[in-house]
């Protein structure tokens, strides 16, 4: 259990922190010596994990279960002295005494079993430690500048004559609508392929319109249809199965269309969609992965692909661009070693991508590759999938254990889930499992621990930003094995520290942790904070089997009721860090129930809402000024209240998101409560007649503010303040003179710049040589520019250009196309003159041997793709 010890002292060492924050003094009595000392000791086990992990011995692991015991309650005495000292907020001495009296009895018990549990591996380190075999470990990062990861785009070596081969099929002239099955075992890349082929150049162009989605085992034909209506993306949807069906059918009539299916278990599933699916007689496609060929004879219009396995070439090329980012060996003395394995790994992709960016994380020392080696070739015998799964485990297992706990928490979400990169990593720091590193946030140690993970190939990434950035990420179901045996192995999650509810009209009875349905029978008891009272009531919550297998803990946790939806209220735990309340359909909003209740959530760090309708907004208590753990606060239109500041009043010193709030007024005492913004969403809904009173201008004072979004009615730049800090704005509905565009180009760091819905308005805009600098996407949209008189040297460094619905301007600058580094024109329902001269650059530009540049049109009578 070293990893869920690990874990733990990570968790309670963030508790210990939040206890001791500055903003707490005021309301919290502790020792502030005990908890340093507690810390200390919670730091010198952190720091034995880190070293010992690789070679734990059953004894060690016995008293890392033993670990675990004590910080859970640790985090459980600790929680319930803060909540009932929030709750009595009293100054009566002898309440003081008591309270401190009593906190420090029970941090010394704590403290107690700590320094037996150091004392007893310490003896066991002594007494074994010089007996163990010292096995190489895996260096936590690349220890030499030769060690190179791979990049950890999903490339498709080996798969060529695959590729060109169902290219084919899918565009040859039969008319009718056809159905391709691709079929093999689990890590042949299927998927990858598949991808591949759905945004190959040629299908894109082909194509009318393309939908990717995945089928899990356990499906929901009402939840595919859904996403088959929103791209393949999850959205809740209030219509039932038959009207979202006849409206998926009227989508797709007429057009010529390609749909792939990933992950088909069952014929059941084609059965229950396949009416809706019209043969327009036009060549249109489905395309669909599955592991089962009799399911694929079932369904297949045409013979099934089979995917093989690669032969030694293949295999060797495939292990070489994972393992040294290049084709063959760099190292002579790696070759022979490096060839055993891949050959080893019996052809099979998955596993020669996972053993490949282990090695690659390697010092590429011979030793290591040998150990490495001998735990493979120890396989050889095994059944073809256990042989597969344990290759994939050693991956695992060599990672260094601060990496562990990430990887772990992914069997959190459903099999086959696109998991968002923001909210993954919200999650593991509120999880508690980031190792502070000084001098970067945890958001930053995240992402590199994210791109560490993708490096060695346990997470791959599904989706990028269009700036080339991880947006959405998976786990292939074999790893996802792995993680979910593991994860049960270690009791590794016992307490939900996140809250994810998605209300709609009509979703039925759901969990109140996860939002699956479950039936009323489902409930459990639990203890309930009343707030503003002393007092605690007996309350029952709906919980899946999922979650109450999961979370060993529930019974343990308190509870309160600090939000509502429309019908319903749910109940939030006291030490949840993670709430994510989503409203569809419906006009309604979340409601805060008691000013008493919300800074019971002491240890919240990201409060999520998504309503259904941002010109309603959420009225927000002002009491969400004095937590100072919130690090994102994310609504879909709020009403933040002023602070009311006192001589304790705390800093949000770890806020960095605040979106979208409405009629913010950016005062200097505001703020000073939140200096290390990074990301802002403001909107004003009404048209603003005096600006000054929103004091814009003070946001010059957000140093370290790198994304803004303003919308409002004729906003002038003259009100407004930019830090120099700013790398993304965007303005919507602003009508802002083109003349004052001159003030955004002087912004030495700005690197996107969207002008939606009127942003500015005029009809000529004329750029200044010398301006935006740095600029790498533009994008304009519902504007009434008519002329746009710019060069090449008045974006020198841009990458996208893209104009939406502009229908006055008369054409794209030639001179754009004359960036050097400009790589991409998007043209989305623009006048003709304007799709000509996106054509017209982009024929001179071939013309002139440049072959980077791309146009992409988008029309309700045509598509295309260079």
């Amino acid at each position: 259990m070293a990893v869920a010890a690990y874990a733990s002292l990570r968790s309670l060492m963030q508790v210990l922190d939040n206890v001791q924050h500055p903003a707490r003094r005021g309301q919290l009595r502790v020792d502030a010596d005990r908890v340093q000392s507690l810390q200390e000791k919670l730091q010198f086990l952190v720091d034995f994990l880190e070293h010992r992990s690789q070679r734990m011995t059953q004894e060690m692991e016995g008293l890392a279960g033993q670990i675990v015991a004590a910080a859970d309650e640790a985090e459980d005495f600790i929680d319930t002295h803060v909540v009932d000292q929030l709750r009595e907020a009293s100054e009566d001495e002898s309440y003081q005494l008591a309270v401190f009296s009593s906190f420090c009895q029970d941090i010394d018990k704590v403290t107690e079993k700590i320094d037996a549990i150091t004392k007893e591996l310490m003896m066991i380190e002594e007494e074994w430690g010089n007996a163990q075999e010292q096995k190489p470990v895996v260096s936590n990062l690349p220890t030499s500048s030769e060690a190179l990861p791979s990049s950890g785009k999903n490339t498709i070596i080996g798969f060529d004559e695959h590729l060109l081969q169902v290219v084919d099929e899918l565009t040859r002239d039969e008319s009718s609508l056809q159905v391709l099955p691709l079929v093999g075992m689990g890590g042949t890349g299927k998927t990858i392929l598949a991808r591949n082929i759905f945004d190959h150049s040629y299908v894109v162009h082909r194509f009318d319109k393309r939908i990717w989605f995945t089928i899990s085992q356990k499906y929901s034909v009402h939840e595919i249809l859904a996403r088959l209506l929103n791209d393949g993306k999850d959205k809740e949807v209030s219509e039932t199965s038959a009207e979202l069906g006849e409206r998926l059918y009227k989508n797709l009539f007429g057009q010529r269309y390609l749909i792939v299916m990933d992950g088909v278990w069952s014929a059941e599933a084609w059965d229950a969609l396949k009416l809706f699916f019209p043969d327009n007689r036009n060549g249109s496609r489905v395309m669909m992965t599955t592991r089962l060929l009799n399911v694929a004879d079932v369904l297949g219009s045409q013979r099934p692909h089979l995917m093989d396995f690669l032969d030694e070439d293949k295999s060797w090329n495939l292990f070489c661009h994972k393992a040294f980012a290049q084709e063959g060996c760099p190292y002579p003395e790696l070759e022979e070693i490096g060839k055993n394995i891949a050959n080893t790994c019996r052809g099979l992709p998955l596993t020669i991508v996972v053993i490949g960016g282990l090695l690659a994380n390697s010092n590429m020392e011979q030793e290591y590759w040998e150990y490495v080696a001998k735990n493979v070739r120890s396989f050889a015998n095994a059944e073809h999938n256990e042989h597969c799964l344990k290759i994939l485990a050693l991956s695992y297992h060599n990672l260094p254990i601060y990496l562990k706990p990430c990887f772990l928490y992914t069997r959190v979400f459903r099999e086959d889930a696109k998991i968002a990169v923001s909210k993954l990593t919200k999650l593991w720091i509120g999880e508690g499992f980031l190792k502070p590193i000084r001098g970067k946030t945890l958001e930053e140690v995240a992402k590199e621990y994210l791109k560490n993970l993708v490096d060695r190939n346990l997470i791959f990434i599904h989706r990028w930003t269009k700036k080339g950035k991880p947006k959405v990420c998976d786990v292939h179901d074999l790893l996802r094995d792995i993680c979910r045996k593991e994860a049960d192995k270690e009791h590794f999650i016992r307490t939900p520290k996140a809250q994810r509810i998605y209300a709609y009209r009509g979703n039925g009875i759901v969990c109140f942790l996860c939002n699956d349905r479950v039936s009323l029978q489902q409930t459990i008891d639990v203890p309930e904070i009343v707030a503003g009272l002393q007092l605690t009531s007996n309350a029952s919550g709906l919980v899946c089997e999922a979650c109450k297998s999961m979370y060993r803990n529930l019974a343990r946790l308190r509870w309160v009721k600090a939000f509502s939806v429309p019908d319903r209220e749910y109940l939030q735990h006291t030490k949840l860090r993670y709430v994510e309340m989503a409203l569809v359909n419906t006009m309604d909003d979340v409601k805060f129930i008691s000013p008493f209740a919300m800074p019971l959530l002491w240890d919240l760090q990201t409060l999520f809402f998504t309503l259904g309708d941002a010109r309603h907004p959420t009225i927000v208590l002002p009491k969400i000024w004095e937590m100072p753990q919130l690090r994102h606060i994310i609504m879909g239109g709020a009403i933040l209240p002023d602070p009311i500041d006192t001589q304790d009043s705390p800093i949000l010193e770890n806020l960095q998101t605040l979106s979208l709030i409405h009629d913010f007024k950016c005062t200097r005492e505001v703020l000073h409560r939140i200096p290390n913004l990074k990301k802002m969403k403001i909107y004003y809904l009404n048209k603003v007649e005096d600006w000054s009173s929103y004091c814009l201008y003070n946001l010059v004072h957000l140093h370290k503010l790198e994304s803004l979004y303003v919308r409002a009615k004729d906003l002038s730049l003259k009100n407004m303040g930019f830090p120099t800090s700013l790398k993304k704005l965007e303005l919507y509905e602003c009508k802002v003179p083109w003349e004052d565009m001159i003030i955004i180009g002087s912004l030495p760091n700005l690197e996107v710049l969207m002008l939606k819905g009127c942003g500015f308005k005029g009809s000529e805009w004329n750029p200044i040589e010398g301006q935006f600098p740095r600029l790498k996407v533009l994008e304009l949209s519902m504007s009434n520019l008519e002329c746009w008189r710019a060069e090449n040297v008045h974006f020198p460094n841009l990458e996208k250009l893209s104009l939406r619905l502009m229908d006055d301007l008369e054409e794209i600058p030639s001179g754009i196309g004359y960036i050097a580094t400009l790589g991409l024109i998007e043209v989305y329902y623009c006048s003709d003159s304007i799709v000509n001269s996106a054509m017209q650059i982009l024929e001179e530009q071939r013309s002139n041997g440049n072959e980077d540049l791309h146009v992409y049109v988008h029309s309700f009578s045509f598509t295309y793709h260079s």
